[in-house]
């Protein structure tokens, strides 16, 4: 069955900005005859307790869900099993060994090129440039004898040869693109994506493409910071589903702006009474429902039960700018 999902990361409270963005994701499934899946993204730290009070905090503005909620943390199987598809489909250097640490990748995008971009032209002659943070293929060609020599120094994470499994010449960049529905079309270069961390934990861009396929989850709510993760993302589904020879399924991707402190900031637990716990603790008036309500007017939908505004909702009409918390 189609499915949308929220899925948290439990390390602290939902803030206000988490529970709008939940708020949306359940609306968008439940207006689209979509099932709603909640999934605990704990392959990162973990606060010990924050998964019960996440769901709690769920519940008491109005939300529930169709399925027992997983954990990421249970889910390694099938993360083993992607990476040994695509391993299988396109050779076993297809997914390399990589020992750049974050400063090492840093050093390396930010001194000079002899290229000043990279990749095939776009149309009208343009090549974007690598941005930031773009991973520059250090390792991608090592020995197994120089490995070897810097498995004694630092544990490998995994990464995924882009131009390899794309089936482009070594060393050329990938592009892809995803439709939002409130962005359009977003396209963005794919470097050589980590699959693993050097902990040994499987990385965001791998588990959250592997648990969408495995859950038929076709609708993909979140914040628009995320936004530049979705070409990268549905590229790799693409990759992935090829190499296990499946049709890759669409995707309705919903990219919604934040909630910003005063000043400008995203917002925070750092910012003050922004849970749930907080507000009620600051003004017992500021109970779950009438916090829901005015994340409902926040977003244009009239206040009350959820289910009634479910037949307002039209993720088109959604504000494109990003709601400022002022106080409630």
């Amino acid at each position: 069955m189609p499915a949308g999902r929220y899925a948290p990361s439990p390390t602290g409270s939902l803030h206000l900005g988490n529970l709008r963005t939940a708020l949306v994701a359940w609306l968008a499934a439940r207006a689209t005859d979509r099932a709603f899946l909640l999934r605990v993204e704990d392959l990162d730290r973990v606060r010990s307790g924050a998964e019960a009070d996440q769901r709690a905090d769920l519940a008491a503005v109005g939300l529930d869900w169709d399925a027992e909620p997983v954990r990421q943390s249970e889910r390694t199987a099938l993360y083993d099993a992607a990476v040994a598809a695509l391993r299988a489909a396109h050779g076993t250097d297809a997914v390399y060994e990589c020992f750049c640490s974050r400063k090492d990748i840093a050093e390396a995008t930010s001194a000079p090129h002899p290229r000043p971009d990279d990749g095939a032209p776009a149309s009208g002659g343009t090549v974007p440039l690598r941005p930031p943070g773009f991973y520059p293929g250090t390792c991608r060609g090592l020995t197994e004898a120089e490995r070897a020599e810097r498995r004694r120094v630092r544990p490998a994470a995994l990464r995924i040869d882009a131009a390899k499994v794309a089936g482009l010449p070594a060393g050329e960049i990938p592009r892809a693109t995803a439709v939002d529905v409130l962005h359009g079309e977003v396209t963005g270069l794919v470097d050589d994506l980590v699959l693993r961390r050097n902990d040994g934990a499987y990385a965001y861009n791998l588990a959250v493409v592997v648990d969408d396929l495995a859950q038929g989850v076709d609708q993909v709510v979140r914040g628009d910071d995320l936004l530049d993760s979705a070409p990268r993302q549905r590229w790799l589904a693409e990759a992935l589903c090829a190499a296990r020879g499946e049709p890759t399924p669409a995707v309705e991707y919903l990219h919604v702006p934040l909630v910003l402190n005063t000043e400008g900031r995203r917002l925070a637990k750092r910012d003050g009474a922004v849970t749930l716990k907080d507000l009620a603790a600051q003004d017992p008036a500021w109970t779950p429902e009438r916090v829901r309500d005015r994340l409902l007017e926040s977003l244009g939908l009239p206040a009350g039960p959820l289910a009634a505004a479910v037949p307002a909702f039209d993720p088109a009409a959604l504000p494109r700018v990003p709601w400022v918390f002022t106080g409630l």
